[in-house]
C-alpha cells in the first residue's frame, strides 16, 4: 500500500476480482453502524464478551464464514491485538482477514470507503459485532441481493431497549422497501434497524461526491459511519429493501448491549441448536437438561470428542449395572443410561456452538452410541440370565441379547455404508435418498432410553430384550434394502 489511503496490493485486488455477489464483509468492532458506540461501563458488553463459549467477535466471524462470506475486512480500534488473539483461539478461520486500523482509516472519512470499495466486487456486508445471528440469515442475504439495491436487516423492538444514546433508528417501510428512519422510541413489535446491512459497491464509492456529502437532516457524530444518510438517499430512489429477522424461519438476530440482552441472546442461541436425529424425548426432555450441562462443559473448555467419551463411559457403567441382575441395580443403571443420553446431546451442542464440528467427530459420536447400545443389550441379557439361572428358559435372554447385539452391529455397518454412498455416488432417485435420510436420522435416536427405564421400573427388563432383538433385526434388514445396488446412482 502507498499510504493510508493508497492503492490496495495487486494480489488482494486479483483475489477480489474473483469474488462475485455478496462475498465480502466489513466488520466494525468498535462502533455501531448507525452512530451508537459500544459502551464500556460495568453493565455493558463488548466484542470480547463470551456468549455460548465464544466471544461476540469470534462468533460473528465464524458465522459469516459458515454463511458463505469469502473475505473479511476488520476496521479495528485499540482492541486490535486482543481481537487477533481471540480469533486465533478455538475454531479455525479459513477465509482471509484484512485488518485496517481506524486511526488510519477513520469511519467518517470518504477516502476510507473509497479504499474499501476497491476490495468489493458486487456487494459487501457491513456489520457490527455486538449481536448474535444465524448462519441462515447470512445465507438468505446472499441469495436475495439484487443489482444496485441495498438490504437493511431489522428486528422487532422488545419491551426493553438500549439507552437513547445507543439505540438504532426505527424503520419506516412499505411493501418491503425502506421509506425512512426516525429516532422516536419504537413500540414493542416495531422494526428497528440492526447492525447488519448489505450495500452495493456503488454506495461505498458514489460517483458524485457532492451527493455523498448531502444529508437528510441527520448529522453523524465524529468517527461514525455515514450509513444512515447513504441508506436514506438510496431509499428515495427505491433501492433499499428491508429483511425482517424472523426466528421461526431460522433467520434470527439478537442485539447485545448489556448483560440482560446477552443472556437473552444466549438463550436464543441454545434454542436454535438441533441435532440431525431429534426424537421426541430428545426434543422435550434431554435437551432441557443437556443445555445446563453444555454450559458446564463450555466453562471447562471440554472438546466435543471428550464429551462423547464421557457419555460413553457413563453408558458402559450403566451396562455393568444392568449386568448385576437385581432390581435396584437395574433402576440405577436405567438412570445412568438416561444420563448418558443427556450427555450425548452435549457433544453436538458444544460442537455447533463453538464451530468445531468435524466428520471424525460425527463418526465417533455414532460409533460410541452403538458401542453403548451393544453394551446395554449385553448387560441386560446377562442380568436376565443371572436371575433365571437354573431354569429351563435361562438360555432365552442370552439368545435374545445375542440377536440384539448382532442386529445392532449389522445396522451400524449398513449405516456406515449408506453414509459413504450418499457422500460419493449418491442415490438413484429422490425417494431412495429420502428413505436413506429417514433411516439414518432414526438410527441415532436416544428415545428408547425411556423405554428401558419403564421396563426397569416394572422389573421386566427381559421383556425389553424381545423388543431390542426384533427391532434391531428389522432395522438392519431395512438398511440392506435401502443400500441395494439398484438404489445407488451409477458411477
Amino acid at each position: 500500500m502507498d499510504g493510508p489511503f493508497g492503492i490496495m496490493s495487486e494480489s488482494t485486488l486479483q483475489r477480489g476480482a474473483e469474488l462475485q455477489g455478496l462475498s465480502t464483509a466489513i466488520l466494525l468492532p468498535g462502533a455501531g453502524l448507525f452512530g451508537d458506540r459500544p459502551g464500556r461501563g460495568l453493565a455493558d458488553v463488548g466484542p470480547l464478551t463470551h456468549i455460548g463459549g465464544l466471544s461476540l467477535f469470534q462468533r460473528t466471524v465464524l458465522t459469516l464464514q459458515r454463511g458463505g462470506i469469502r473475505q473479511l475486512i476488520v476496521l479495528a480500534g485499540p482492541d486490535e491485538e486482543l481481537l487477533k488473539q481471540a480469533l486465533a483461539r478455538g475454531a479455525r478461520v479459513t477465509i482471509p482477514v484484512r485488518w485496517m486500523p481506524v486511526r488510519e482509516f477513520p469511519l467518517d472519512d470518504p477516502r476510507t470507503w473509497e479504499s474499501l470499495a476497491a476490495e468489493v466486487r458486487g456487494f459487501c456486508l457491513v456489520a457490527g459485532v455486538q449481536a448474535v445471528f444465524s448462519k441462515g440469515l447470512i445465507e438468505h442475504l446472499r441469495q436475495t441481493v439484487r443489482d444496485g439495491e441495498a438490504l437493511v436487516v431489522t428486528r422487532e423492538a422488545g419491551p426493553v431497549e438500549p439507552a437513547a444514546g445507543r439505540r438504532n433508528p426505527v424503520v419506516a417501510w412499505q411493501e418491503g422497501r425502506l421509506v425512512s428512519f426516525h429516532n422516536q422510541p419504537g413500540q414493542q413489535g416495531h422494526q428497528v434497524a440492526a447492525d447488519l446491512v448489505v450495500l452495493p459497491a456503488s454506495i461505498l464509492n458514489p460517483p458524485n461526491r457532492a451527493a455523498a456529502a448531502s444529508t437528510s437532516g441527520v448529522a453523524e457524530a465524529p468517527g461514525m459511519t455515514p450509513m444512515r444518510r447513504w441508506l436514506e438517499r438510496a431509499a428515495v430512489e427505491g433501492r433499499v429493501r428491508v429483511v425482517a429477522a424472523a426466528s421461526h424461519a431460522g433467520l434470527w438476530y439478537r442485539d447485545v448491549w448489556d448483560q440482560a440482552s446477552a443472556g437473552h441472546a444466549e438463550r436464543t442461541l441454545f434454542r436454535s441448536l438441533k441435532g440431525e436425529a431429534e426424537g421426541f424425548v430428545d426434543r422435550y426432555f434431554n435437551r432441557t437438561f443437556s443445555r445446563l450441562l453444555t454450559r458446564l462443559f463450555l466453562q471447562l473448555k471440554c472438546s466435543p470428542n471428550t464429551i462423547t467419551m464421557v457419555a460413553t463411559a457413563v453408558g458402559l457403567l450403566a451396562a455393568i449395572g444392568f449386568g448385576l441382575g437385581n432390581y435396584t441395580a437395574g433402576i440405577v443403571a436405567a438412570l445412568l443410561f438416561q444420563l448418558a443420553a443427556i450427555i450425548d446431546c452435549c457433544d453436538g451442542e458444544v460442537a455447533r456452538l463453538t464451530f468445531t464440528e468435524s466428520p471424525f467427530g460425527a463418526w465417533l459420536d455414532i460409533a460410541m452410541d452403538n458401542v453403548v447400545h451393544i453394551a446395554i443389550f449385553a448387560g441386560i441379557a446377562c442380568g436376565a440370565y443371572i436371575r433365571q439361572a437354573g431354569t429351563a428358559e435361562a438360555w432365552v435372554p442370552l439368545a435374545l441379547g445375542g440377536a440384539a447385539v448382532f442386529g445392532n452391529a449389522m445396522a451400524f455397518w449398513m449405516v456406515t455404508k449408506a453414509q459413504k454412498i450418499g457422500a460419493t455416488r449418491g442415490w438413484n432417485t429422490p425417494k431412495q435418498a429420502a428413505w436413506s435420510d429417514f433411516i439414518l436420522k432414526n438410527v441415532a435416536s436416544r428415545d428408547f432410553s425411556v423405554v428401558v427405564f419403564l421396563f426397569a421400573i416394572l422389573d421386566k427388563l427381559d421383556w425389553f430384550l424381545w423388543m431390542a432383538a426384533l427391532g434391531s433385526t428389522v432395522f438392519w434388514l431395512m438398511m440392506v434394502w435401502v443400500i441395494r445396488p439398484s438404489a445407488r446412482a451409477r458411477a
